[in-house]
Order: structure tokens, then sequence, then C-alpha cells
């Protein structure tokens, strides 16, 4: 159904604690989620358990185009692991490691049917490094 699964990271000079923590609760999620400065989070729910469900807001700056990124956890291992399902039953996993004080992030995820695979990798991992400047920064 998907094609070959996708892998980006990112090397975060922060804590484990402080990258789980800016990855998974709503008021951090909503500073970061998009890949360019013309769009924004500015909606983020977030159950992060077993059976939880996640949902983010994307949207163009400009109001012309929104829509959700939203899907269920399958997995969730405090400052370790993170998968979940997507809506459209791809599969993402996200794997948190940290050495020396810099915490590695690597998401390896299914990539749609619609859009090329390249042009996926490197929105998603436009994305992971405006996670990586926010919490550098932050």
């Amino acid at each position: 159904m998907f094609g070959k699964p996708i892998k980006i990271e990112a090397d975060i000079q922060a804590s484990i604690e402080k990258v789980w923590d800016s990855w998974t609760k709503p008021e951090h999620i909503q500073n970061w989620n998009f890949a360019g400065d013309d769009w924004h989070c500015p909606h983020a729910e977030n159950d992060l358990r077993k059976d939880g469900r996640f949902s983010y807001t994307m949207a163009a700056r400009d109001g012309s185009f929104q829509f959700n990124f939203s899907g269920t956890y399958l997995e969730c291992v405090l400052h370790n692991k993170i998968k979940f399902q997507l809506d459209d039953d791809r599969i993402v996993v996200v794997e948190f490691n940290e050495s020396n004080g810099i915490t590695r992030v690597t998401e390896t995820f299914d990539p749609e049917n619609q859009n090329d695979p390249e042009l996926q990798r490197k929105g998603w991992q436009m994305i992971l490094d405006r996670f990586k400047g926010y919490v550098e920064q932050g």
C-alpha cells in the first residue's frame, strides 16, 4: 500500500527531557509544527498514551488553506519512543536517544501515495529542523 519507509533525523543540543516535552506538549507543538514561515499550527491536542489521539491543525498564515494532521498512538515509551498510526493508516515511529547532552530524534514514516517520496522527506525534515531550532533557542 505504501512505499519504502522514509527516515529523517536531527541532533538537538538539549536534554532528552526538554526535547520530549517540546515534542509532546501542545503549547510547544504549536510553536514548531509547520514547515515554512508562511504556515503555522493554530491548534494542537495530544493525549499521549497507547490508544490516545492527537490532532494538529496546520494552516497557511494567509488563511488560504489548512488541514489536520491526526492519528492514534500505538506505543509510548517515556523519553524513548513514540509510535502512531495516522488517520490514513500510515505508521510513524519517533525515537529519542541522548548522548553527552545531545538528543537525536529519528523519525521513520510511511510515505503517502500522492507526492514524490523525496518531496515528503524534505517537508518532514523541514519540520524537524524547525523543531530543533525551537528547542535549542528556548
